[in-house]
């Protein structure tokens, strides 16, 4: 199994405990090695008013997906996260905390994937459809998707899984430009920055309340766990949602830089007290938490934009 293969639950509106519990693990753990008690999983998770039985219930789902392993010690089991699942871990929050940085190289280049199906396989349309929007792709026209870049090896893999076994399906993946690249028939136009940028303005303005009282160190170590996980929680699913595009196919006035620089503010400046907060809820049921539970730190240098140092991590993503 590698880091692909590893299933993590998908962003959704309002966290499900699995869902939290991913995110909390993946902000707070950078090693196989930690044997975590399900009695610490459900303290932690009792911190965001998540009751026993769900904790246990987000735990079982996430053992299933590949993400926790048990093993015994001793009289009681332990979990861990397993190592596919920390490269997977490291990878997401690399993206997460790099996301928007800096403008992406610009080539011109755009993937397309086209297609057409029988009304008999209207279920691997949907399918399709749903695949090559987890891929970043969005609708031009009805069966024709783009998404900026040229790697089209994703595309043509979905294309192929989904379409291969339904008869008279048809498909082509290309590379393309645009002649007209910023005029109204254009790529831009199959987004709609304008629900996006209300989405970024939106983070903005619930955020800067707690960005004041962060910068001003108004908050205690039991707000902070909660708070910058919040925070995290609602920022990842822009760098999932946003397409990246370059500066000369967005509008004049972009959010995302003050909607980034928000999110990095409160995250940077939680950071220990939301460490400290987790060491003290866990250590009772957990007596070697304070030796494994981290956090990862987002660099603001542009020209070093990994996250920073660790000491039971396996490389300079935890700090």
């Amino acid at each position: 199994m590698n880091a692909d293969d590893v299933r993590v639950p998908r962003a959704q509106a309002g966290s499900s405990p699995q869902h939290l519990l991913t995110t909390v693990l993946g902000e707070y753990l950078d090693s196989s090695d930690a044997d975590l008690p399900s009695t610490a999983v459900i303290a932690i998770l009792r911190e965001f008013g998540v009751s026993e039985s769900s904790a246990r219930a987000a735990l079982s789902r996430l053992v299933r997906r590949g993400l926790i392993a048990m093993r015994r010690r001793g009289r009681s089991p332990v979990y861990h996260l397993t190592p596919q699942a920390i490269a997977k871990h490291r990878s997401r929050m690399r993206h997460f905390l790099n996301f928007g940085s800096r403008p992406a190289p610009w080539t011109g280049e755009w993937v397309l994937a086209s297609f057409s199906v029988p009304n008999a396989g209207q279920a691997s349309r949907h399918a399709l459809r749903r695949s090559l929007s987890a891929l970043g792709f969005v609708g031009l026209y009805d069966s024709v998707w783009i998404r900026p870049g040229s790697d089209a090896a994703p595309a043509r893999e979905a294309l192929r899984e989904l379409l291969h076994h339904v008869e008279g399906a048809r498909w082509s993946v290309l590379h393309a430009r645009f002649d007209e690249e910023t005029g109204p028939h254009g790529p831009a136009s199959a987004y709609d920055l304008t629900g996006l940028a209300s989405a970024y303005s939106s983070f903005v303005e619930q955020y800067a309340e707690l960005r004041a009282a962060a910068r001003d160190g108004e908050v205690d170590a039991a707000r902070a766990l909660v708070a910058r996980t919040s925070a995290m929680d609602s920022w990842r699913k822009f760098a999932d949602l946003d397409p990246d595009l370059p500066p000369h196919l967005l509008p004049e006035t972009w959010p995302r830089q003050e909607a980034r620089e928000t999110f990095l503010d409160i995250h940077t400046l939680l950071g220990s007290l939301a460490k400290a907060r987790l060491v003290e809820v866990a250590t009772p049921h957990w007596p070697d938490a304070a030796s494994w539970i981290t956090h990862f730190q987002a660099s603001r240098d542009p020209s070093r934009p990994e996250p920073t140092g660790g000491k039971h991590g396996g490389g300079p993503l935890a700090g």
